[in-house]
C-alpha cells in the first residue's frame, strides 16, 4: 500500500504511534468514516478520538498531494533531460511542499528572463567567472572581450550588469537561500500597513491600522486577518518587510564570495537577486503561509462554535408555537406538534396600533386555547424583543404563565426559507410561514433544524468571508456529521438533511430512505434498512450504530450498540438470566456484567466497556436539559443599556480577542479576552463556549457606533481584593437556544 511510506512520518508529525496511523489509514482503505472508526473500531487503533482521526486524514492527503507534486516535477526534468541522481535523492527527500518547490524552480518553464536574454548574448562563461570566484582575472578586462554592439552589449559596464542577471537569478534559485530567506523573513520580518493616498474622509473601523507594524511572528490570526480584509476594502496597504542583508551576506557566503576581484561582482549580483527576485517572491511565500495559518485558525474558531451551537439542549418532543416577528408585515405564527410537524399558521400585528394589538391579543389567545403549546418560540430579529414582550403580557394577562417563551436564534432562517430543502418541505406555503417553522423546530431541537442550513449562514464565524472557502467547508461539514452521530438520529422521523449527515449514507441515499419509508411505511428494526434500494451490508455497517428505531420491539435498535454486536449482548441477557428487554436500561443487572469474560480476539474491552454503558442509559441524548435564558424585560433597545447594569446573557460568538454575548438588545457587546476572567486568559475557548450562559456587567456603551463592552470578572479590573464568592461566568451544563451574532463583515468589533 502506497501510504505505508507515510505512516512514520504522520505519526511524528501527530505524536501517535505508527500502529495507530497505519490502523487508521488501512480502515479509511476499507471505506469507513470518521464517527464509525472513532466509536467502532477503539480496539484497532487504540481509542483514538474524532480530532485525531480527521488528523490522520488531513496528513494522508497533504502527503498524497505531495507524492503526486513529486511525480509531477520527476517527470518534467526528466523530459527536460536534466535529472542528475544527486537531484533524484533530494527530490525524493523533500517532506514539505515549499522545499519541493525550491528544488523545481531552476528547471520550472518560465517566462523569458533577463538572464535567459544575457545567456543568449552569449555572456554565460563571464557569469561562470563571477561564480567561480576565480583569484586570477580582471572582470573589466575580460568583460572587454564581450563587447559588441550588434548583441547591444555596448560597454564594459553592459557586459558586466548582464552577466551578473545570470548570476543573480542563480542565486535566487539556490534552494538553500530561498529557505533561509523565507525562515529570516518568517523570525525576524515585520507586517506593516498603512493608510492609501488619499485617505478615507469618513471613520472606518480600520483606522487602528493606518500606521502599525507587528512582527510576523507575533502577530495572531485574526488581526492579520483584520489586515487583510482591510486591503481588500481598499482602506490599507499591508506588506512583510525585513532588513536584507542578512539574507545577502548569506547568498554570498552559499556562493563561496572571495577577496579577489570577482568578489565585488558577486556581491552585486547578490543584491541585485535579493532586491528584484528572492525580496518579492519569498515575501509572497511568507505572506501565502501566514495567511494559511490565519485562515486554518479562524476555521478552527468558527467549528469549535459551531459544534456547541448545534449541540445546544433541545427542548424535546413538545408542541410549539414558533414566531416570526415583524412589524409592516405582522408577526408570522405557526404552530408545531411534539414531532415538529406544521399544523396551522396565522399572521397577528400587534406593533401597528392599539385595535391591532387587541385583535393580535385575541387571535394569539385563540391559537393557544386551540393547541395548548408547551413553549412559544421568538426569532431574535427586528421586533423580537418587542413581539416577545407582547406576548409574556398576554400570557400574564389570562393566567396561561406555565407557557415558556423563548427567544431563539433566527441566523440563517431565511437562508433555510428560501433553499430548495424548505421548499420541497412545504411547497405551499410563504417564505416567512417557513421561516417561522424554523424558529419553531430550532428550539424543539437546534441539531435537527440548523442541518438544513449552509453553516457559513450561522454567523458564528470569525472572518468568515475571508477564509479559504474550501478549507472552511470541509471543517464545518466534519463538525456537523460528528455532531450528529455523536447524538444519533431517528429513523422514523429524520429529515433528508439530517439522515445525509449520518455516517456512510449521503444525500442519494438519504432521499431513498425516506422515499422507501413515505412508500413502506416506518421502519421496525434496523434490519430493514438493507431493503432501501442501494443500501448495501458495508454502508449499514458503517450508518447503523448511529440510527435509533424508538418503536422498534428489539430495544436495542434504540440504542448505540452496533447490530454486530447484538448476538454478544443477547448472551450478556443469558448469562445474567433475564430477558433482552429487561437487561437493556436495567442498571443493577448492568453492574453486574463482568466485561473481561467477554473479551475475545474479535472483542476488546474498550468495545465492551462502551457497550455496557449504554445499557445502563441506552439511547440517552449526550446533550443537556434544556433550561430558556433569562433577559431583563427592561432592557430591550440598545439605549435601554447604562454602564454598571448586571445582566445576563447568551455566548454567541467566541473569538481570538474575546466573547461576543446576546443581552437582548439586537447587539451583541463584547467581553474582550482581559475581561473574561478574574485569571489570566490567553485563549478566551477556555472560559466560554457559544451557547453558554454569561453574567456580564457593562463597561461602556457607544450608541452612535453600535458598540457594547462588557466584563465577566467578579471584581472590576485592577481590584486586587480576594475574590467573595467562586466566579462562575458560564454554565456549561447548558446550551440554551441563543442568538449567534451577524457575520463579522457586519460586526461593528470586525477590525480588532
Amino acid at each position: 500500500m502506497a501510504e505505508c511510506r507515510f505512516t512514520d512520518e504522520i505519526a511524528v508529525t501527530l505524536n501517535l504511534s505508527p500502529r495507530q496511523v497505519a490502523a487508521v489509514i488501512r480502515l479509511f482503505e476499507e471505506g469507513c468514516t470518521i464517527p464509525f472508526i472513532a466509536r467502532y473500531r477503539k480496539e484497532a487503533h487504540g481509542n483514538l478520538d474524532e480530532v485525531q482521526i480527521a488528523a490522520i486524514q488531513e496528513e494522508l492527503t497533504t502527503h498524497r498531494e505531495l507524492e503526486a507534486r513529486r511525480e509531477t516535477i520527476l517527470s518534467s526534468i526528466i523530459q527536460q533531460g536534466k535529472l542528475t541522481e544527486e537531484l533524484k535523492a533530494k527530490i525524493l527527500a523533500c517532506t514539505k511542499r515549499t522545499e519541493l518547490e525550491d528544488l523545481y524552480l531552476p528547471y520550472r518553464p518560465k517566462r523569458r528572463t533577463r538572464a535567459m536574454i544575457a545567456r543568449e548574448k552569449g555572456l554565460q562563461p563571464l557569469a561562470d567567472r563571477i561564480l567561480e570566484q576565480s583569484v586570477t582575472g580582471d572582470p573589466m578586462v575580460e568583460a572587454e572581450a564581450f563587447v559588441s554592439l550588434e548583441k547591444e552589449l555596448f560597454d564594459v559596464q553592459t557586459v558586466l550588469k548582464g552577466a551578473r542577471d545570470i548570476v543573480a537569478e542563480a542565486i535566487s534559485e539556490h534552494p538553500d537561500v530561498r529557505r533561509f530567506a523565507r525562515d529570516y523573513l518568517t523570525k525576524h520580518g515585520m507586517v506593516r500597513s498603512e493608510v492609501v493616498d488619499p485617505p478615507p474622509t469618513t471613520p472606518t473601523k480600520f483606522e487602528q491600522y493606518y500606521d502599525f507594524d507587528e512582527p510576523i511572528a507575533a502577530i495572531p490570526s485574526h488581526r492579520f486577518l483584520a489586515l487583510k480584509r482591510g486591503e481588500a476594502e481598499g482602506i490599507l496597504r499591508v506588506s512583510l518587510q525585513v532588513e536584507g542583508e542578512a539574507i545577502i551576506q548569506f547568498a554570498t557566503e552559499t556562493f563561496d564570495v572571495g577577496t579577489g576581484a570577482w568578489a565585488a561582482q558577486l556581491q552585486l549580483a547578490a543584491k541585485e537577486a535579493y532586491r528584484r527576485l528572492i525580496a518579492p517572491s519569498v515575501e509572497l511565500d511568507v505572506a501565502v503561509a501566514l495567511k494559511q495559518q490565519s485562515d486554518r485558525a479562524a476555521v478552527d474558531v468558527f467549528a469549535e462554535n459551531l459544534r456547541h451551537l448545534l449541540l445546544q439542549a433541545p427542548l424535546g418532543e413538545r408542541p410549539v408555537l414558533g414566531i416570526d416577528p415583524g412589524i409592516r408585515t405582522g408577526c408570522k405564527c405557526v404552530v408545531l406538534d411534539a414531532t415538529g410537524k406544521f399544523l396551522r399558521n396565522i399572521t397577528i400585528y400587534p406593533a401597528q396600533n392599539q385595535q391591532k394589538e387587541i385583535e393580535a391579543t385575541v387571535e394569539l389567545l385563540k391559537l393557544i386555547a386551540q393547541f395548548n403549546p408547551y413553549a412559544i418560540a421568538i426569532g431574535n430579529g427586528t421586533a423580537g424583543r418587542e413581539t416577545e414582550r407582547f406576548v409574556r403580557q398576554t400570557l400574564k394577562r389570562s393566567g396561561k404563565t406555565d407557557i415558556i417563551v423563548v427567544s431563539v436564534n433566527e441566523a440563517g432562517a431565511s437562508v433555510y426559507s428560501a433553499s430548495s430543502v424548505a421548499r420541497d418541505e412545504f411547497p405551499e406555503l410563504d417564505l416567512t410561514v417557513r421561516g417561522a417553522i424554523s424558529i419553531g423546530r430550532r428550539l424543539q431541537d437546534p441539531l435537527a433544524e440548523l442541518v438544513k442550513i449552509d453553516p457559513k449562514a450561522i454567523g458564528v464565524g470569525q472572518y468568515q468571508h475571508d477564509v479559504n472557502q474550501t478549507l472552511l467547508a470541509s471543517k464545518l461539514d466534519e463538525v456537523v456529521v460528528s455532531c450528529v452521530n455523536n447524538v444519533g438520529v431517528e429513523l422514523n422521523t429524520a429529515s433528508v438533511p439530517l439522515l445525509t449527515r449520518v455516517s456512510g449514507i449521503g444525500s442519494a441515499l438519504a432521499k431513498r430512505i425516506v422515499e422507501h419509508r413515505n412508500e413502506h411505511g416506518a421502519f421496525q428494526s434496523r434490519g430493514e434498512l438493507l431493503h432501501v434500494a442501494g443500501l448495501g451490508a458495508k454502508t449499514f455497517e458503517q450508518c447503523a450504530g448511529f440510527l435509533r428505531i424508538r418503536e422498534s420491539r428489539n430495544p436495542l435498535d434504540r440504542s448505540a450498540v452496533h447490530p454486530e454486536r447484538y448476538a454478544l449482548v443477547e448472551q450478556m441477557a443469558r448469562d445474567a438470566g433475564v430477558p433482552l428487554d429487561k437487561l437493556v436500561g436495567n442498571q443493577d443487572a448492568v453492574a453486574r456484567i463482568q466485561v473481561q469474560r467477554y473479551v475475545t480476539d474479535s472483542v476488546g474491552k474498550l468495545t465492551i466497556e462502551d457497550i455496557v454503558k449504554e445499557l445502563k442509559k441506552p439511547g440517552r441524548d449526550p446533550r443537556a436539559v434544556f433550561e430558556p435564558p433569562a433577559f431583563r424585560e427592561d432592557v430591550c433597545t440598545l439605549e435601554d443599556v447604562q454602564p454598571g447594569m448586571k445582566l445576563e446573557g447568551i455566548v454567541t460568538n467566541v473569538t481570538a480577542f474575546g466573547a461576543f454575548v446576546d443581552i437582548g438588545v439586537h447587539q451583541d457587546g463584547l467581553v474582550h479576552v482581559s475581561e473574561l476572567s478574574d485569571r489570566f486568559v490567553k485563549d478566551p475557548s477556555e472560559v466560554v463556549k457559544a451557547g453558554d450562559k454569561l453574567m456580564v456587567r457593562v463597561l461602556d456603551v457607544d450608541v452612535a457606533r453600535r458598540r457594547i463592552s462588557l466584563s465577566a470578572r467578579s471584581t472590576p479590573k485592577g481590584n486586587t481584593r480576594p475574590l467573595s464568592t467562586k466566579q462562575t461566568p458560564m454554565n456549561r451544563g447548558q446550551r440554551p437556544a441563543s442568538r449567534p451574532s451577524s457575520t463579522f463583515s457586519n460586526n461593528p468589533f470586525a477590525g480588532l
